[in-house]
């Protein structure tokens, strides 16, 4: 089930919060693990059993740790809690492409059966992983009701796509049910839903629409204008999608009590590749680097182990987010960027090529984030057309076409024949939206009657676009 589906919207959501609200505070992680569960059975009524048990052994797991006292038990118990959790998530997300690549290099024909993908597996896995290593660490205590975990776990509003929370930033929360409920974070929860609501269904929606007609015409057809205007309809549209669902789940998570983390901060207002990955899906970066880059040693051990970390953690942050070869792609492309930009960007002195930033002149400083910003953006777009294609061969085609008068190759190719000047306004206001300028706006009204008047006509024409269209996809449900 969709946030932004009427049924979510006009049945579930109103149903569950009165009854979140009228039962007394001891019941109400009750209601919230019950109602996560059945808003999960709606969309895979089956695979609620996986998280169930998912949530049972990495119970049992952590508790286990609790009752022992030698570091090898300890450690036997991580290990058996890590290779549940990341069999589960190979087998249901990476069995098929592993054995297809086996396939490929053997000439074997090895059968994998079809299996639909458990929905929110790869966020839900991360939110246990970094459980069970916290409280191996010492860093939390381990849950001993059994509610109370699988509230953290399961909480409908972040469970199907983040943003990825960490138990230690949420316990207090959840031990103190009679504490979370106020009139202000009810507000607070409708306002940013409501923006996500609009983000998602009229923004991203329409720019889904222009990807899809390209993707239609064939990536290899395209002509040169053609293929860029496709890019920045997805680049638009992946950010309002995915940003637009987590400002939903934040505003869902506020009306329940819980301050969920921020996960995107306007990235394509980055200066850098690096600054991009600091604003985008800011949740999943921090999971990467405390659990993954920071254990490995992280810049701590030399330049070589330093550029070693980064490619793994590139590796695996391009194939978290699907199984095929384009997301591999996608992830080393990006890591080819950032090691370049700490080649030339000296983290402790600041140097670019032998020049320290405080000695530029202002003009130069001025000039210089200009161009990096244009820079990051253009990065990221290509990276999105990468991400985007999952078949290799139409994408080396669409590179030709993104890239023709570089490669010699003819700039024509089929035009869009429904692309008008209402598309354009729509990039157009797509583009600004991204940008700090409205949200810095919006901050300085959020609370007036002007800023309520805009969120309430905003959520009646997106409950209107999603009676009159049938288009409403969610494209990290696939990931």
């Amino acid at each position: 089930m969709l946030f932004s589906s009427l049924s979510f919207i006009f049945r579930f959501l109103p149903v569950f919060l009165i009854i979140y609200y009228i039962v007394p505070p001891k019941l109400k992680n009750p209601v919230l693990f019950l109602g996560s569960l059945v808003f999960y059975a709606l969309g895979e009524p089956v695979y609620v059993f996986l998280m169930l048990i998912s949530i049972l052994v990495n119970y049992v797991a952590a508790r286990l740790m609790k009752g022992v006292e030698g570091v090898l038990e300890k450690r036997l118990l991580l290990i058996f809690a890590l290779v549940f959790d990341l069999g589960a998530l190979l087998f249901f997300k990476y069995g098929a492409f592993f054995t297809g690549a086996i396939n490929d290099l053997t000439g074997n024909d090895f059968f994998f059966p079809e299996l639909a993908l458990p929905l929110g597996i790869s966020f839900y896995t991360f939110q246990i992983l970094s459980y069970v290593i916290d409280v191996y660490r010492g860093e939390v205590e381990c849950e001993e009701n059994f509610i109370d975990l699988g509230v953290y776990i399961a909480m409908f509003p972040q469970l199907i796509a983040g943003p990825i929370v960490i138990y230690k930033d949420v316990i207090k929360n959840i031990k103190a049910p009679e504490s979370r409920i106020s009139f202000r974070a009810l507000d607070d929860g409708l306002r940013l839903f409501t923006i996500g609501l609009a983000s998602k269904v009229l923004i991203a929606n329409r720019m889904g629409q222009l990807w899809d007609t390209l993707a239609e015409m064939g990536y290899a057809n395209a002509s040169f204008k053609t293929a860029w205007i496709g890019v920045a309809a997805y680049t638009l549209q992946i950010y309002f999608d995915f940003n637009g669902y987590s400002l939903m789940a934040i505003g869902l998570g506020s009306m329940l009590g819980f301050k969920l983390p921020k996960n995107f901060d306007t990235p394509y207002a980055a200066v850098s590749v690096t600054d991009f990955w600091k604003r985008w899906h800011m949740t999943l970066t921090g999971f990467f680097r405390n659990y993954l880059y920071i254990p490995m040693g992280g810049n701590r051990k030399g330049k070589f182990r330093m550029y070693l970390n980064l490619f793994i953690v590139w590796l695996l942050t391009g194939f978290w987010h699907g199984a095929d070869w384009n997301f591999i792609i996608w992830g080393l492309y990006y890591f080819v960027f950032i090691s370049i930009e700490r080649l030339l960007f000296n983290k402790n002195d600041g140097l670019l090529l032998g020049v320290k930033k405080r000695e530029w002149p202002k003009a130069v400083k001025i000039i210089v984030r200009i161009l990096g910003h244009f820079y990051a953006v253009f990065v990221a777009a290509v990276g999105w057309a990468i991400f985007a294609v999952t078949d290799l061969s139409d994408l080396g085609a669409f590179m030709k076409r993104l890239f023709a008068p570089i490669l010699g190759q003819p700039l024509d190719g089929i035009e869009m024949s429904s692309f008008s000047w209402v598309m354009y306004a729509w990039l157009l206001v797509g583009a600004l939206f991204s940008s700090t300028f409205f949200s810095k706006q919006y901050e300085k009204i959020r609370y007036k009657i002007p800023a309520t008047i805009i969120l309430f006509v905003l959520f009646w024409l997106s409950v209107v676009q999603l009676t009159d269209s049938v288009y409403n996809p969610f494209l990290y449900f696939r990931f």
